[in-house]
């Protein structure tokens, strides 16, 4: 019977041996950390929120996020490696958690990496203006932004298992991210609070107001995760591959 670790393994492998994963990795921690700098660099407001100024790289970052989730399902429905992964893993369940998996561990890594150096950046063009930052704060801030990232990797994981294409869950999940929020957000008020996006950048700010907090605004996104992994594993188990 084929146990856990081999399955997690060989799919390890399998995201190492494509180099456009890689490239999404990479543009992760660009984006993230270019767009930080460029957020310090510019003169502060009164109003300034230091922490979110500063790792308000996040908010472009998570589409490289979103496309390393999706194009590491999407791999296995081209040219039928599908079937070749549930030949080695017959047990699909386990299989799609190994990928899961795969992809919180790397995704989770290189955002600790990309978020700590997108807060020194953000914090070094800030100056003065962050030097009311607790050391509770930015820990709390790179540790929740990681995270942050790293459920929405999985959210698009989840979503691409589900519609088998990751052509349609960047379609989809791209355009909302970047408008559809937040034209819903002046729309219906506080609703927006409890959308996957919204919910989880809540960690980002230094203060906030509203009903969620840093932690259980990660919670909610947690929950609408979950809710896509559960639907594509359901896709995985009972589809044709």
């Amino acid at each position: 019977m084929t146990t856990f670790a081999p399955a997690l393994h060989a799919e390890w492998l399998k995201i190492r041996t494509l180099r456009s994963l890689y490239g999404t990795l990479v543009a992760l921690f660009a984006a993230t950390t270019a767009f930080s700098a460029l957020a310090g660099a510019e003169t502060p407001e009164p109003d300034l929120d230091p922490l979110f100024t500063a790792l308000s790289g996040v908010l472009p970052g998570q589409i490289a996020a979103i496309t390393f989730g999706a194009l590491a399902v999407s791999a296995e429905y081209q040219a039928g490696v599908l079937r070749l992964s549930l030949s080695a893993v017959p047990r699909r369940g386990r299989w799609f958690a190994a990928k899961a998996t795969a992809i919180a561990v790397l995704a989770l890594t290189v955002g600790l990496v990309t978020t700590l150096a997108a807060l020194a950046v953000g914090r070094a063009g800030l100056g003065d203006a962050a030097s009311g930052l607790s050391a509770g704060e930015q820990v709390r801030g790179v540790l929740g932004s990681a995270l942050y990232l790293t459920l929405m990797a999985l959210f698009a994981a989840g979503l691409t298992a589900l519609l088998r294409s990751g052509v349609a869950t960047l379609s989809l999940l791209i355009p909302f991210v970047l408008v559809v929020s937040f034209v819903l957000g002046d729309a219906v008020g506080g609703a927006t609070e409890f959308l996957p996006d919204k919910a989880g950048q809540v960690v980002l700010y230094e203060t906030y107001d509203g009903t969620l907090g840093p932690w259980s605004g990660l919670a909610v996104t947690a929950l609408w995760t979950a809710a896509a992994l559960v639907a594509g594993a359901w896709s995985v188990r009972r589809r044709d591959a």
